[in-house]
This record gives structure tokens, C-alpha cells and sequence, in this order.
């Protein structure tokens, strides 16, 4: 085992990350960039937080002032000078001020609040609309090597991170900006003595900053990958949780959970732990200046060169002071936190996309001749599954493909319908390149029934009609009967306004075949692909489906992945695969002659019904 790899194995035990923000920089930058077409709106948003915090810094100044009065009218009592009285008429002019200035700075800061929480989702808005696109013109290839949980992460939990984030820590951030250089004015009107002694403890908070914040920046990332992996692994044993139970792998599932709770945990509370160190150790630095500040200025009093109402008024603007500096750092975390999920979510938005021809062709009034020449194909680039493979196809043909598992019986269909593409050769359809086809206008050409059903949450009447746009009640109604599913629907309390469930678990496997069938037949194909559609369907009702299908079948191209050789003697042509070449080609009774693998598998299949029978 080599030493980086020894090295991530000890990092996962340890709950640290595999890496870390690989371009801090780069995605700051480019997720900065999604806020330029709302610089007017920011605009908005600094012009208020200025006014906001402007009302907000003069308080402090005018209660100096009323502190300052109310001291000297006490001391002139105190050394009994004539007419020495408390000025209330200035104190109840300099509170009602006070008062309006409170009033106008939470005014403009509901403004800012306001406009920059439609910043922040319209900005998101743009994002996740980016993404949703994006993962629609990703292969397949991307999906099959990704768990769905990961990607769920990327394009959820990431993008929340990022929207709360902008909405919260980005008004905090030019607030806190705003404030303090409007305190650092107000301090020196106060005293530049007492100012000049806050800034020398100034790079002190910045360099623990710089210090907690680059540290704890590893394990945010870690937490928001160990997050998305959490995700893969609960939405895995989720879906497939009958599974886990009739095999008795729960305390796996439960040990793989722990595990990486523990990663999770280990990394979250790390995170946390360390950037939450920066507000204790700020203070502590804070409580010094305010110590330093009451020495120095009750110094400054007693020589008469400030009032007392200007320390209480300095002493507030170190807490403002030190407020947005705190801010800032909390913020500072936060940022690379969002900075782990933007990377995360760009990653996505960078991935490479399906290839696009430059020359868009169209298949006008398409017949279904379909040609393999030459192709070569594999899923990994120095693994070859398909090669020279050459098999041509007339129109209307019935043509089956059989073969043992991972001959590349479906990998074919794949290649067909442009899920993957081809690495040498060409596929044509009519005579057309599939290649120089927009993949939307290719596969609108085939009606698919494969043997793992798909169904959406939605109304059974909604189901059958995604095969074909703007589908009328009639087709519908029309599809489910050729289907042999009309009859099931109607018993159902809501008929074809039954509501399927996410898994569409309220109704029999059977029947959600049943449903994909009538789907196929209203798409109402040139091409055909069923992969072993039947499979799930009792004796009784495969022999009506068989019916319909041969009926639906009858003038367009078919091809039948088949798994019981039975279904498929009357195929115009059988395509016998084996590690995705293939190595027999001709109708039942001409493989059966030739003796060869097919008649191999189809005696052999044969066989085993007979048994199965005797034995039944």
C-alpha cells in the first residue's frame, strides 16, 4: 500500500478530510461573480447599512454628552456655585434625537435586510437553475459512478449553505465593514491617544483570525463531504431497506452508518470547536483595551483634556469597535464553509458534458432501418466491451438479444439511444449518423418497457400519459386497455386518479408493469425496446400482453432483450451475444441447426423448465 494512501486511510479514522479547498480563491471569485448583475441592488444595500450605522455611532456621542452634563451640573452643586442646576430641557431635547436616531437606523437596516434577501435568492435562483440544467446534459456515465445521496448534497444542502450565507453573513459583512470605520472617526473626535492604543491590539485579533480561520478551514470541507456521504448511505439503505432486512444486514448497514456518523462527528465538532475559539479569545483581548482605556482616560480626565461623558462614549465605541471585528472573524468561518460547498456545487457545473454534434440533423417520418458498423465501445477507456461489432437491422424487423449476463445485451440499447457514446464506428438510423441527431429528437423515436419499472409521484393517469405530450383522456384510457391494465385501474377507489407514491409501493410490481407498458404503447414508437417486459406478470396476463405487444409491434423495428428463449422463437432475428461481441446471428430454427452456443443456452434452458415442472 503506498504512503498517500496509508496516509487518507489514517485521515478518515481520524475524522480529518481527504482535502481541502483545492482554489479558495478562484471560488470565492467566481461565486462573487454570480452577484454582478445585482450591483445596483448591493449598491442599495451599502448605502443603507452606511445610513443605518451612521444613526447607530451618533448615539453613543450624544449620551457622552448628556453623561458629561449631568456630571459637571453634580460637581458645580457639589462646590456650591450659585445657579447651578441640571440643564433638563437639553436633556430631554438630546433623548428625543436619541430616540430618532434608533428609530432611523432600524429603519434603514429593515431596508437593507429587505433588498439583500432578494439578492441572495435570486442569486441562489441562478445557481440551482444552473445545476437542475446542467444534471440534465450530464451523461449517464456521471450518474452511474456517483451515489444519488452525494449529488442530492451538492445540489441541496450545499446550495442552502450558500443561500444562507449570502442572505446573513454577507449584510453582517458590510455592516460590520461600515461600522468600523464609522467608530474609528467617532473614537478619534473622542481621543486619538486612546485611539491609537485600540489599534496597537488591532493586528493582534486579525493575526488569531488568520490563525483559528485557516485551521479549522479542512475540516468544514470534511464536514460538508462526510455530509453528502451520510446522505448516499441513508437514501441507499432507504430504498433499499427490504432487501437489507431479508439478507439480515442491518447491524452492516448500522456499522457503515456509525462509521460515517463518526467522520461526521469527528470532523463537525472539530470544525465548530475551533472557529467558536475566536470569540472567547477575542474578548479576552477586548477586556485588556478596556482596562488599558479606563487607566489612560481617567488620566485624561483628571487633566481636564476629556469629559467623563467622553470616556462612557469611548468605552462603547471599543465594544461596537471590537463587535464587527468578532463579526468579521465568525464570518470568516462561515465564508469557508460556503467556499467548500461552492466548490462542491461548481464541481458539478464544470463536470464535462454529453458531446454535441455541430451539425444538427432531423429524421423526417423515421422507419426504424437501423445499422451497427464497426463499433467499439467500452466503459472504461483501456477496457474494451464491444468491438468491430456490425449488425444491420431492417425496418419493421422483430429482433431479439440474448446471452448470458454481461454479454452487453442492454450496453447495445445504451449505444442505440446515445446513454453512452461509441468509441469507433458509426450507429445510423435510416441512414442517419445517431451522432449528428440532438439525443431529445433520437430518443423521442424509441418507446422503452424495461424490466426495473419507473414510476413518478403522481396520478397513474399522469404516468401513462408522460409517454407522449399532451396526451388526450381517450389515448389514455385507449393505451391502458391495449396494456391489459384498464381492467386493474378501474378497481382501484380513485381509478386513473390513484395517486402513486414516490416508490409507487401502493400498487403490485405487476401492475406498475402493466402501467410502463401502456406508457410504451401511447408513445407510439418507430423503435421499440423491451427489456424482458413481461417478467413481472403473471402467466395469464404475459399471453394478453404478448398480444397487444405483437399487435404494437407489427410495421415497426422491435428489439427484445430476452432472458426466457421461449418468448422470442418467432423474432425475425436473434442476435446471440457474448462479451459484447456477436457470435450468432439468424432466426430460432437456423440457430437451433447450427448447434451452437444459442442452441446450447436454449436446451439447457429448455431442460430446466421440464424439471421444474416434473418437480412441481
Amino acid at each position: 500500500m503506498s504512503e498517500k494512501r496509508q496516509k487518507q486511510q489514517r485521515n478518515r479514522r481520524k475524522g480529518k478530510p481527504e482535502q481541502k479547498v483545492r482554489d479558495f480563491k478562484g471560488t470565492l471569485k467566481r461565486l462573487i461573480g454570480y452577484l454582478k448583475p445585482h450591483r445596483v441592488s448591493l449598491l442599495k444595500v451599502l448605502l443603507t447599512a452606511i445610513l443605518s450605522t451612521f444613526f447607530a455611532i451618533l448615539s453613543p456621542k450624544i449620551i457622552g454628552m448628556i453623561t458629561t452634563g449631568l456630571f459637571q451640573s453634580m460637581v458645580m452643586k457639589m462646590n456650591t456655585i450659585p445657579n447651578a442646576r441640571v440643564d433638563f430641557d437639553f436633556i430631554q431635547a438630546a433623548l428625543i434625537i436619541l430616540g430618532v436616531l434608533y428609530l432611523l437606523s432600524v429603519a434603514f437596516s429593515y431596508i437593507q435586510q429587505y433588498i439583500m434577501a432578494g439578492v441572495a435568492q435570486k442569486t441562489v435562483y441562478t445557481i440551482r437553475k444552473e445545476v437542475n440544467e446542467k444534471l440534465s446534459r450530464l451523461p449517464l456515465q456521471y450518474f452511474d459512478s456517483r451515489t444519488h445521496g452525494d449529488l442530492l448534497s451538492r445540489a441541496v444542502n450545499d446550495l442552502e449553505n450558500i443561500s444562507s450565507t449570502l442572505q446573513k453573513s454577507l449584510t453582517q459583512f458590510i455592516t460590520a465593514i461600515v461600522t468600523l470605520v464609522g467608530v474609528v472617526v467617532m473614537m478619534l473626535t473622542i481621543s486619538p491617544l486612546m485611539t491609537v492604543i485600540v489599534f496597537i491590539t488591532l493586528p493582534l485579533s486579525f493575526i488569531i483570525t488568520k490563525k483559528v480561520a485557516a485551521r479549522s478551514q479542512n475540516y468544514f470541507i470534511g464536514q460538508r463531504k462526510a455530509l453528502g456521504q451520510l446522505n448516499g448511505h441513508v437514501e441507499e439503505m432507504y430504498s433499499g431497506h427490504q432487501v437489507i432486512k431479508a439478507f439480515g444486514r442491518e447491524d452492516q448497514s448500522i456499522d457503515r452508518f456509525k462509521k460515517i456518523n463518526e467522520n461526521l462527528y469527528q470532523s463537525g465538532w472539530k470544525a465548530q470547536f475551533i472557529s467558536g475559539m475566536i470569540k472567547p479569545i477575542l474578548k479576552f483581548v477586548n477586556n485588556i483595551v478596556y482596562v488599558l482605556i479606563c487607566v489612560i482616560g481617567a488620566l485624561l480626565v483628571t487633566r481636564g483634556t476629556i469629559g467623563v461623558g467622553g470616556i462612557q462614549a469611548f468605552i462603547q465605541y471599543i465594544r461596537q469597535f471590537s463587535q464587527p471585528i468578532t463579526q468579521v472573524s465568525s464570518i470568516a468561518n462561515v465564508i469557508q464553509s460556503t467556499v467548500a460547498s461552492a466548490e462542491r456545487v461548481f464541481e458539478v457545473l464544470d463536470e464535462e458534458e454529453e458531446w454535441v454534434s455541430g451539425s444538427a440533423k432531423t429524421i423526417q417520418s423515421a422507419k426504424g432501418s437501423v445499422s451497427f458498423q464497426g463499433v467499439d465501445f467500452g466503459y472504461q477507456k483501456d477496457v474494451t466491451l464491444i468491438s468491430d461489432m456490425t449488425v444491420n437491422v431492417e425496418q419493421g424487423q422483430k429482433v431479439a438479444i440474448v446471452g448470458p449476463t454481461g454479454a452487453g445485451k442492454t450496453t447495445l440499447i445504451n449505444l442505440l439511444m446515445r446513454f453512452y457514446e461509441i468509441d469507433n464506428g458509426k450507429i445510423t438510423i435510416d441512414g442517419v449518423n445517431i451522432r449528428d441527431v440532438k439525443r431529445g429528437e433520437l430518443r423521442s423515436l424509441f418507446g422503452m418497457v424495461l424490466q426495473d419499472t419507473w414510476l413518478f409521484n403522481g396520478t397513474i393517469r399522469d404516468n401513462i400519459a408522460y409517454g407522449r405530450e399532451n396526451a388526450t383522456e381517450g389515448e389514455v384510457i385507449q393505451a391502458a386497455e391495449a396494456a391489459h391494465a384498464d381492467y386493474f385501474i378501474r378497481t382501484l377507489p380513485e381509478g386513473y386518479d390513484t395517486v402513486l407514491n414516490e416508490e409507487a409501493s401502493n400498487i403490485s410490481q405487476g401492475q406498475k408493469q402493466l402501467i410502463t407498458i401502456a406508457r410504451a404503447i401511447i408513445t407510439d414508437p418507430a423503435i421499440l425496446v423491451l427489456d424482458e417486459a413481461t417478467s413481472s406478470v403473471d402467466t395469464r396476463t404475459e399471453s394478453h400482453i404478448q398480444q397487444a405487444m405483437s399487435e404494437l409491434m407489427e410495421g415497426r423495428t422491435s428489439f427484445i432483450i430476452a432472458h426466457r428463449l421461449s418468448t422470442i422463437k418467432d423474432a425475425d432475428t436473434i442476435l446471440v451475444m457474448d462479451k459484447g461481441s456477436v457470435i450468432e446471428q439468424g432466426t430460432h430454427d437456423e440457430l437451433l441447426v447450427k448447434d451452437g452456443f444459442y442452441a446450447e443456452l436454449y436446451h439447457s434452458q429448455f431442460a430446466n423448465e421440464i424439471s421444474e415442472k416434473a418437480t412441481s
